[in-house]
């Protein structure tokens, strides 16, 4: 069970009377409601009702009926509550309930009201300020004449406000501040009678009954809007007031319990999700030392694959070299691997390679920073693979004629890999998309031949530590950190059998789930 669950839980007992046992001495809330009708002037209203098994009271039991409110029906409510309670709308309860662009009170200022930075004004509230539940920080100021206006909605603190447009119905408890403070447009101030709890109002409207019933009650398919009428209307369980502060204790006592359990939640989920990530580590690790398969000496050896790879590579070159537009492979002598830079036995029918050895094509996207176009050929960075997937959601555009220009070097298609060069590094992505694209200098291509080299082991093999070690180790800079070309093309790698390469990759892809599975 998460946090969310228990503190739903525990806010759900409480607004169905099962958190803290009734004490008959407290009274009854239907005499705490009559006490708020005769402060309003009334009595009390055909709207209130006690519990499913009641009939809503008959007109003979009141000696007035307030119009404001809807009768409140069997079939409206909702679960049993304790015999003490009753049923009534929130609108019964309360005493203010006003929005600030009321009246046109905005429209009178000359324009839209002018934030200060100064704190000798008095204090705009913003949503943002309650959202954070900060004041020290960020808040904006308006000056006495605008104030003066708004004065309507001034804030004392201990009020709900409540979100009318966008996220309509979302609640906060305004905090007590030292200086004169209003509200921004757009949202409600709602004040109750001296008879009642707003901490308990809250935690009740708060809770999944709370949340579903405002809900029921926001409108519109785009922006969300709730109105004054709507949340009068909504049906509330009303205690009596020694028990609704009873009640509050109560929540209080076992909330910070639920939050240190959140805290220790949080804490073992990135505790497992940091085993997780570490036993995939072990597995790739496993996997290029060759440990993780038997080896099977008809599958033949690597240093024969290796040679296949590089005749295979020269003619492929040769091609290159004869067509016009065709961009030049990188063709840089590569330095020996040395003794010293073998970090570990592998199986005899493997070999130690370079990435440079086993690749028909190294290169990077363009150097320059194209012009951007609302629509066009899409022109992804490093942003766009951080992930360690292709992403197209966030993308820039490039026009079609540049992209030809850009294509004509770094030409990245269905099948190749691409791997992350400046900024996070060392990121590798299997092009699996039939969408034509350019690449930003931030990103390497890696062309390879698919029946020499598997490409699920590639990317497995670029993302064990045995690269990403050498990833870290040869990325320069301070800012924008960056893994030149030349450091890609002598990352020392590891090449099996290419039929041990498939039988690696099914014994990873078995693996893999059971480290997701950790970080959950």
């Amino acid at each position: 069970m998460t946090e969310k669950d228990l503190k739903n839980a525990l806010l759900q007992e409480a607004v169905q009377g099962k958190l803290v046992p009734q004490i008959a001495a407290e009274g009854n809330a239907r005499d705490l409601l009559e006490e708020i009708r005769k402060e309003r002037g009334e009595s009390l209203p055909l709207s209130s009702a006690r519990k499913r098994s009641s009939a809503t009271p008959s007109a003979g039991s009141n000696t007035a009926r307030n119009a404001h409110f809807a009768p409140i029906t069997e079939d409206e409510i909702p679960f049993e509550i304790p015999e003490n309670w009753c049923w009534c709308r929130l609108g019964e309860l309360i005493s203010l309930l006003t929005d600030f662009s009321a009246n046109g009170s905005y429209e009178k200022l000359d324009s839209n009201v002018k934030m200060y930075d100064e704190p000798n004004y008095a204090l705009m509230v913003r949503t943002t300020d309650l959202e954070r539940n900060d004041f020290s920080k960020s808040v904006k100021y308006i000056d006495q004449n605008a104030y003066n206006l708004l004065s309507k909605s001034t804030l004392y603190g201990n009020e709900i406000i409540m979100n009318k447009i966008g996220s309509a119905g979302k609640i906060y408890i305004m905090p007590c501040l030292n200086k004169p403070a209003t509200l921004g447009r757009n949202v409600f101030l709602i004040r109750f009678y001296k008879f009642l709890n707003t901490y308990l109002i809250f935690d009740f409207l708060s809770s999944p009954y709370g949340f579903e019933k405002i809900k029921e009650h926001v409108h519109g398919a785009v922006t969300k809007t709730i109105t004054k009428d709507d949340v009068k209307s909504i049906l509330f369980p009303l205690p009596p007031l020694a028990e609704q502060k009873r009640i509050v204790a109560a929540i209080e006592k076992f909330m910070p319990l639920i939050e240190e359990y959140g805290k220790k939640e949080t804490e073992l989920k990135a505790f497992n999700e940091q085993i997780g990530s570490l036993t995939k580590k072990a597995i790739l690790q496993e996997a290029v030392q060759g440990k993780l398969v038997p080896q099977i000496p008809v599958e033949g050896n690597a240093k024969d694959l290796l040679e296949e790879i590089k005749k295979e590579k020269a003619k492929v070159a040769g091609k290159a070299s004869s067509t016009s537009f065709a961009s030049k492979t990188r063709t840089k002598e590569l330095s020996p691997i040395t003794e010293d830079e073998i970090p570990f036995d592998i199986p005899e029918s493997w070999c130690w390679c370079k990435l440079g050895d086993i690749v028909d094509k190294l290169t990077d996207g363009t150097h320059r920073t194209p012009k951007y176009v609302e629509k066009g050929i899409p022109f992804l960075s490093v942003k766009n693979l951080s992930s360690g997937k292709m992403d197209f959601e966030n993308t820039k555009f490039i026009t079609l004629e540049e992209h030809k220009e850009l294509y004509a070097r770094c030409n990245p298609e269905k099948g190749d890999m691409l791997l992350t060069k400046v900024g996070t590094t060392g990121i590798p992505v299997i092009n699996d998309s039939d969408i034509e694209f350019s690449l930003f200098v931030s990103v390497a291509l890696i062309k390879f031949n698919h029946d020499f080299l598997d490409a699920k082991f590639f990317l497995y093999l670029l993302q064990s530590p045995l690269v990403q070690e050498q990833a870290k180790e040869n990325t320069r800079g301070v800012g924008n950190k960056n893994w030149v070309m030349d450091a890609i093309a002598n990352t020392i790698l590891v090449l099996p059998p290419l039929a041990e390469q498939k039988r690696i990759v099914n014994a990873i892809e078995k693996l893999l789930p059971l480290c997701e599975k950790l970080g959950e």
